[in-house]
């Protein structure tokens, strides 16, 4: 099977739901102005496309959201780019209180299909303003979706499955994981919201890892194998609605979990997860579960800081290996 990275999968993913489906469209800031938009996930839309489907907006966040919701209200299928995610703070009013409510409002005689691109986390000196990772935040809101995949194939059948949806769904995509790459089939498929995945069987502990920390608790479980332990890795790939049955099934397996994520600690994404697995499975539990994640400071610019500020393959294991004392 052929090889993509994670950035070539979605710009496949859009490509064939703009062929597709001629209501689809871009939004966003220096779709043309820059090769392929700010990170280039859009490389050769533009000239497929034309200005009428790929559009340029000022920098004005509030204003091209506010516009994409008003184009999902009255039938069209956008997908608008928030370039950091640290940026969707300025467009919270559209998102929060007209993206994630009309349909509702309206008592589902109004529905939002559109997709709101941004990249996420930290990895690459971008300091406080442009390495955030705030899907907890979103999460929190009901009415929006939430996709974080980790995979090219993930990114490129959430994407598409995404588009079809007539809800509002955030997509986030991880900036330092653009460029890793995976088997895609060339046939069509989706991958449906709401769906873990199990990313490597195990028996003795399950690591919930989300986006990049996925390929860190994928080297963490090759650690520990070392030492004996068998870590089975799980990715929710969508983290609203959340497969919450896939998870307390793989921690009934193995007894013992730890959740793994970027954001830092305090109200982080792993606080819901790991509620929500002890309050229907705690019986199963062998050991109390762990949370590795960010820490609850702002990101550093300096490198040596800011790969301390995330979790690490080495606390990822290190958590785990306190959990098997038990």
């Amino acid at each position: 099977m052929r090889e993509l990275t994670v950035l070539q999968a979605i710009n496949e993913g859009i490509r064939e739901e703009m062929e597709r489906d001629e209501r689809v469209f871009l939004i966003g800031e220096d779709l043309w102005g820059l090769p392929g938009g700010p990170h280039g996930v859009y490389k050769g839309l533009p000239e497929q496309f034309g200005s009428t489907r790929v559009i340029q907006t000022p920098i004005s966040e509030s204003a091209l959201m506010g516009a994409t919701v008003g184009a999902a209200a009255t039938g069209m299928r956008p997908i608008v780019e928030i370039m950091h995610m640290d940026f969707m703070t300025i467009a919270m009013d559209q998102i929060v209180n007209h993206a994630a409510k009309l349909r509702y409002m309206t008592g589902g005689q109004a529905t939002l299909p559109l997709v709101m691109r941004t990249p996420a986390g930290s990895g690459q000196g971008n300091a406080a303003q442009h390495s955030q990772s705030l899907e907890a935040w979103l999460v929190h809101v009901p009415g929006l979706k939430v996709v974080m995949p980790s995979t090219p194939y993930d990114a490129k059948g959430l994407m598409k499955s995404a588009i079809r949806d007539n809800n509002p769904v955030m997509y986030i995509e991880h900036k330092v994981a653009y460029n890793r790459k995976g088997p895609v089939p060339e046939e069509e498929y989706l991958v449906p919201l709401g769906k873990a995945d199990v990313k490597r069987e195990g028996t003795d502990v399950t690591i919930i890892a989300t986006a990049y920390m996925v390929y860190m608790a994928l080297q963490a479980a090759d650690e520990l194998a070392r030492d004996g332990i068998s870590a089975e890795v799980v990715d929710p790939r969508t983290l609203n609605p959340l497969d919450i049955d896939t998870l307390i099934a793989s921690v009934r397996k193995t007894r013992r979990f730890v959740v793994v994520h970027e954001a830092n600690k305090t109200c982080g994404i792993g606080a819901e997860i790991l509620s929500q697995i002890v309050e229907t499975a705690f019986t199963d539990l062998d050991a109390p579960p762990r949370r590795v994640c960010g820490e609850d400071v702002p990101i550093p610019y300096n490198r040596s800081l800011e790969a301390r500020q995330i979790p690490s393959v080495e606390r990822i294991a290190g958590a785990v290996l306190e959990l098997c004392r038990y």
